[in-house]
């Protein structure tokens, strides 16, 4: 049986490119599970997306996972826009490559074997599960 499991995720840069960092609270039943990290020279975006990735890879195929972020690229590229860019190579209707389609390759390869439900929660709005990973994004900035 499907255990469910609620997930926020983060992103974060200090400056665009610059250090970056990522965060995810896992709660699964009565645990919480934080995990987070960085980069040195990234992109905001690039981190929103590693923040995902790193949530889905920590869970099995077993769970079904509500996950909640409050980056709409990440939102809107996996439930919208990835059908086109994969019909198109990895190209965007202006025929230029995606950016970061390392990351949505990725991403995508992940929730093709999960069962997993994307969420858009408004950031810095008081969401106690968006704020936590918002921390954790940061501390992954401190971290490098």
């Amino acid at each position: 049986m499907n255990k469910e499991v609620v997930v926020y995720t983060d992103g974060a840069c200090s400056g665009n490119p610059g250090p970056g960092g990522w965060g995810a609270t896992i709660k699964l039943e009565e645990e919480t599970v934080e995990i987070y990290g960085g980069e040195n020279n990234t992109t905001n975006n690039r981190m929103e997306l590693i923040a995902a990735i790193k949530a889905l890879e920590y869970l099995n195929e077993n769970h079904k996972i509500i996950l909640y972020t409050d980056s709409n690229y990440v939102k809107d590229g996996i439930t919208k826009w990835i059908f086109n860019w994969k019909k198109n190579n990895w190209k965007t209707s202006a025929k230029k490559v995606v950016k970061n389609s390392d990351l949505w390759i990725q991403l995508d390869d992940l929730q093709n074997n999960r069962n997993v439900k994307w969420n858009w929660v408004k950031g810095h709005a008081g969401n106690l599960g968006n704020e936590r990973a918002d921390e954790l994004a940061r501390m992954g900035i401190e971290k490098i």
